[in-house]
C-alpha cells in the first residue's frame, strides 16, 4: 500500500543513498533502518517510484558527463596516433576506427526512416578489404615518412 508522503527518513536514506558516498549498509546503519523495514520500503510504490526517479536522473547526468568528456577523450585519442611508440599509435588507431564503426551503427539505427532519401543521393560504395589495407598501409608508409622528414633524415634513404 503507498502512503501519500515519503517520511523525512525514507527521503534521508534515498538521499544518503544517492548523495552520501555511502554503500547501502552503511546508509541503513547511519540512519538506523533495519533490512527488513528497508525491504518493505522497496515494495512500497511511493518509495520506488521515487528511487526509480532517481536512478534515471543518475543515468542522465552519467550520460551528460561522458558527453562532455567525450571530445576531450577523442583529441587525447587521435594525440596518441603520434606516438613515437608504434604500438600505442597502432592501438590508438585501431581504437578510433572502432569507435567511429560503432558510433556509425548507433546512427544507423536512428536515421533509418531517412535511409532511402540519403541512399538516392548517394550510391553505397562499400570498401573491399583489399583496397581499405592498401590505402592504410599507404597512409602508414607516409607517416614514416613524415616523420623521417621532420628528424632530419635525407628523403633520398625512403
Amino acid at each position: 500500500m503507498a502512503t501519500t508522503k515519503l517520511r523525512k527518513k525514507q527521503l534521508a536514506v534515498i538521499d544518503d543513498l544517492f548523495n552520501g558516498g555511502f554503500d547501502e549498509q552503511a546508509v541503513l546503519e547511519k540512519h538506523e533502518v533495519r533490512i527488513n523495514t528497508y525491504n518493505k520500503w522497496l515494495s512500497d510504490e511511493l518509495f520506488s517510484a521515487e528511487f526509480a526517479r532517481r536512478i534515471a536522473i543518475a543515468r542522465l547526468q552519467s550520460k551528460a558527463l561522458i558527453a562532455k568528456y567525450s571530445l576531450i577523450a577523442a583529441a587525447k585519442l587521435v594525440e596518441l596516433t603520434e606516438s613515437q611508440n608504434p604500438e600505442t599509435a597502432r592501438k590508438a588507431c585501431l581504437d578510433i576506427i572502432s569507435s567511429h564503426q560503432s558510433a556509425g551503427q548507433k546512427t544507423e539505427k536512428t536515421c533509418e526512416p531517412h535511409k532511402k532519401k540519403i541512399e538516392k543521393l548517394l550510391p553505397s560504395k562499400k570498401l573491399q578489404p583489399q583496397i581499405a589495407g592498401r590505402l592504410l598501409a599507404a597512409l602508414a608508409e607516409e607517416k614514416k615518412t613524415i616523420s623521417k622528414d621532420k628528424t632530419g633524415q635525407d628523403s633520398k634513404d625512403r
